[in-house]
C-alpha cells in the first residue's frame, strides 16, 4: 500500500466532556506528529488536572490508519478498557498525526468493562466530531531550470499547483528552488515540460 502523502490532521487542540453515571470523561484531542508530541500532551493534561482519577491516552503519529508509530495506555483502568479502544477509534477515524487524552473523574458508580470501553471510545468519537482538521501535504524539494522567456508562465503554474519558490538564481537560464506537493511531482514535471516545449528540467534537490 503506497504511503499517504496528503491527509487530514487536527487543526488545533480541542476538548469535550461527557458525563456517565456521575463520572466525568474529559477528552483532549490535539495534533501529534510524533510519540514525543503525544507524550507532551499527556504530561500537559496531567498537570492541568492533577486530581483526576485516570488519564488514559492513545495516539497515531503518521497517516490515518498507520500502525508504525502508535501507542496507548490505560493509566490504572482495567486492561484493555480504555487505551486500546481509544486507539482503535483513532485508527479508524481517517485522521492522522493525532493524540487524545481522556481524563476521568470517578463518580462513585462502577461502569464495568463494557461500560468503560463504551465511555472511553465514545469520548474520543465525540472529540473527533468536534475537531477541525486541516490537510497535511508531504512536500519535497526540487530544482527547476528553464529558459528566461518562460519565467512568468512557470511561476504562475507553480503557484496554481501549491508549490512554493524558496530560492532563485539567474545565469545562462533561470534556476528555481521549489517545495512542491510530493504526490504532484510527476504531474508538475509534465506541466512544466508542456509550458517550455520540453526545455524545463526538474530534479530533486540534494
Amino acid at each position: 500500500m503506497p504511503r499517504a502523502t496528503r491527509y487530514p490532521v487536527p487543526a488545533t487542540q480541542n476538548r469535550v466532556e461527557d458525563r456517565i453515571h456521575n463520572s466525568r470523561f474529559i477528552a483532549t484531542l490535539a495534533p501529534a506528529a510524533s510519540a514525543d508530541a503525544a507524550r507532551a500532551l499527556v504530561d500537559a493534561v496531567r498537570a492541568e488536572f492533577p486530581d483526576a482519577t485516570h488519564h488514559c491516552f492513545a495516539f497515531v503519529a503518521g497517516p490515518p490508519g498507520s500502525s508504525s508509530d502508535i501507542g496507548s495506555g490505560d493509566d490504572g483502568e482495567p486492561g484493555g478498557t480504555a487505551g486500546r479502544p481509544m486507539l482503535n477509534v483513532l485508527l479508524n477515524s481517517g485522521v492522522g498525526d493525532v493524540a487524545v487524552v481522556v481524563t476521568r473523574y470517578f463518580g462513585g458508580v462502577k461502569l464495568g468493562k463494557g461500560g468503560l470501553v463504551r465511555a472511553y471510545s465514545g469520548a474520543v468519537q465525540h472529540a473527533l466530531r468536534e475537531a477541525a482538521t486541516v490537510m497535511r501535504v508531504e512536500r519535497i524539494a526540487v530544482r527547476v531550470r528553464f529558459a528566461y522567456p518562460h519565467t512568468d508562465s512557470v511561476r504562475r503554474a507553480l503557484a496554481r499547483e501549491d508549490a512554493a519558490i524558496t530560492g532563485e538564481r539567474f545565469g545562462d537560464e533561470v534556476e528555481l528552488d521549489v517545495q512542491l506537493p510530493e504526490d504532484r511531482l510527476d504531474a508538475i514535471r509534465q506541466l512544466l515540460l508542456d509550458l517550455t516545449a520540453g526545455g524545463a528540467r526538474l530534479e530533486r534537490a540534494q
